[in-house]
């Protein structure tokens, strides 16, 4: 099979676990590099527990970059231990990949990367976009030696999960986001409007553990974790399904039903909007939406139960 040679950016809590894992499991995907930053931990904890979990799923070989460890404008903040753990990954440990990390940044990766891969590699970013953006100041010609760009980030019309408008990717680093949706790429945005929806429930954990590997395992403990922060918010043990879904979205894996390509600018100012993703959805209502056709792919809808389809996904390891 003709493989695509993919670059993840990840800060891998719980639910970047998922997205590797089901990365790893997808077939004709070709992961060249992982590059880690600070955001659910501080950006060399994330790169240690992504180098761990690719060891667990059986491929030791994939690179591993540690990136930013500050955003920006300003220090990182701690993470998000009460949702992923102290250690990102819901408090599981895992056996240390005898892997070493690279010592290129991720930045320096991803440029690197993508000069050897002109035109083909395509670039995820499940975390804050800081990596991304010090790779652009590196290399401004980028946007024009990748093929495209998906991140997990932003909301169109659905609320924040860290302030009413703001979802933590990109208010962990707004200008960072900002220069990175400006750049002259390709991007589609998989925001909290789609991944609200969709979720990983007691059920599919529960197969997850009684399927019996060891990938499998671990990756249903982690998500005790994941489920208790997530009860309160939808009354029932289960999780969002945030970043394997804009993985999913990357690699075909879904059918998108609602995806208008629009301009998306990012609010970096330090008024109440900070973080904000202001999507211009307004051809949505109109005969013109065909003049609008420029800017970013926003994912409002899918058709699966993606909860489903990561399990059956997941299965396979």
């Amino acid at each position: 099979m003709e493989t695509t040679p993919y670059f993840l950016d990840c800060d891998t809590g719980i639910d970047d676990s998922l997205a590797i894992a089901y990365l790893v499991a997808s077939p004709g995907v070709d992961l060249v590099g992982v590059g880690a930053v600070s955001g659910n931990l501080a950006a060399a904890g994330g790169a240690r527990n992504t180098s761990d979990l690719l060891n667990l799923l059986g491929r030791p070989d994939v690179p591993v970059a540690v990136g930013a460890h500050d955003f920006l404008s300003h220090a990182f903040d701690g993470g998000a231990p009460h949702v992923h753990g102290r250690n990102g990954i819901g408090e599981v440990e895992l056996a240390a990949s005898p892997t070493p990390l690279r010592e290129e940044s991720a930045a320096e990766m991803l440029v690197r990367l993508a000069r050897e891969h002109e035109g083909r590699l395509r670039v995820l970013a499940i975390g804050p976009f800081t990596n991304l953006a010090l790779a652009l100041r590196l290399e401004p010609d980028l946007p024009r030696l990748v093929r495209d760009v998906t991140v997990m980030g932003g909301t169109a019309m659905a609320p924040g999960n860290v302030s009413p408008v703001a979802e933590a990717n990109v208010a962990n680093d707004p200008e960072a986001a900002a220069e990175v949706f400006a750049a002259a790429w390709d991007v589609t945005m998989v925001g909290l409007d789609v991944t609200m929806q969709h979720r990983f429930e007691e059920r599919h954990r529960e197969a997850l553990l009684a399927a019996g590997t060891p990938a499998g395992t671990a990756l249903a403990r982690m998500l005790e974790y994941y489920f208790a922060f997530y009860a309160p918010i939808f009354g029932r043990p289960s999780a969002a399904l945030h970043d394997p879904l804009a993985v999913a979205v990357a690699v075909g894996g879904v059918t998108l039903t609602s995806a208008p390509r629009v301009p998306v600018v990012v609010d970096a100012t330090d008024g109440p909007g900070r973080g904000q993703t202001i999507a211009d959805l307004r051809a949505l209502y109109t005969d013109f939406a065909e003049e609008r056709r420029g800017g970013s792919r926003v994912v409002l809808a899918i058709e699966e139960d993606f909860g489903d389809v990561l399990l059956e996904r997941l299965l396979t390891l």
